[in-house]
């Protein structure tokens, strides 16, 4: 069987609402990459609030549920098997983790797999010691965007994954967090990072500097089927997330004013005027 190398396992991180599921199914209809539904995987599998087991580098309570019901959702819950039930390190779910997205890319009779799931990005530094070989694409999208789109999808959906509507507070401070997460690894040879805005705006010249990265070669198929891989790598929990199929546009600052009155815009303007997507 095929062996995956650093090149082949590649994880894209960033805010929620920021584009990353536009990204994944451009790379994902790459005849050579294939792509799956958000398992949030080291989300669960880190101890938040067991400090005993993170001690121990053991996995959280919550990993094997968590495992199981990624497996349901793709409609594979006959390979649940491969988590073995004595299994309690965080290196041995990562193990089968690592294995059975490799498992799941070579039936497709593909090469390289990335994993696309937003709360990663929280995580880079615990994924980057349960797989030292990965690599890291980062989308960035400009803040006011970013926070009337989390704004408007956690009101709308607040059941389905936001768990209640955000505050105003909570949807800029999720994203200056996220963007300054992001330019910390900005140098760091296996990260690379996007504007969601230059993605829109040139989206075969971003894709060509991402193949670049990852090694394979642009492929037109990418900007032809990205439509049909959305609705393959979205799930039906998951209807905020539908509006990827449509053409390519930048939608940017629609929202922003038909959400927010003006002194809420003043509000969120003074919260990041001194935040930018890059670090010079």
């Amino acid at each position: 069987m095929m062996k995956f190398n650093r090149k082949q396992r590649i994880f894209l991180v960033g805010c929620p609402r920021s584009g990353t599921t536009l990204l994944q199914s451009l790379l994902a209809a790459h005849p050579q990459i294939h792509s799956f539904p958000e398992s949030k995987f080291f989300d669960y599998l880190y101890p938040d609030y067991e400090p005993k087991r993170r001690r121990f580098w053991l996995a959280s309570r919550r990993a094997r549920a968590q495992f199981e019901k990624f497996l349901t959702e793709m409609g594979r819950e006959e390979l649940q098997h491969c988590l073995p039930w004595y299994a309690i390190l965080a290196s041995q779910y990562t193990h089968t983790f690592l294995n059975l997205l490799d498992t799941l890319t070579q039936e497709q009779g593909k090469s390289l797999w990335i994993e696309k799931s937003p709360p990663h990005l929280r995580r880079i530094d615990y994924i980057q010691k349960l797989v030292p070989t990965a690599q890291f694409i980062h989308i960035l999208r400009q803040g006011v965007d970013v926070v009337a789109s989390l704004y408007e999808v956690t009101r709308k959906y607040p059941k389905s994954a936001w768990g209640k509507p955000w505050s105003l507070d909570q949807c800029i401070n999720w994203w200056i967090t996220d963007i300054q997460i992001s330019l910390s690894y900005q140098d760091q040879p296996n990260h690379i990072l996007v504007k969601y805005e230059e993605l829109v705006a040139e989206p075969q010249s971003v894709l060509q500097e991402l193949c670049q990265f990852i090694d394979v070669a642009f492929d037109e198929t990418m900007l032809q089927e990205y439509s049909r891989v959305a609705q393959q790598v979205s799930l039906a929990r998951e209807p905020w997330k539908a509006s990827v199929s449509n053409q390519i546009q930048n939608a940017n600052s629609t929202k922003f004013y038909q959400l927010f009155n003006e002194e809420q815009r003043r509000y969120i303007l003074d919260r990041i005027s001194n935040k930018r997507l890059t670090a010079n």
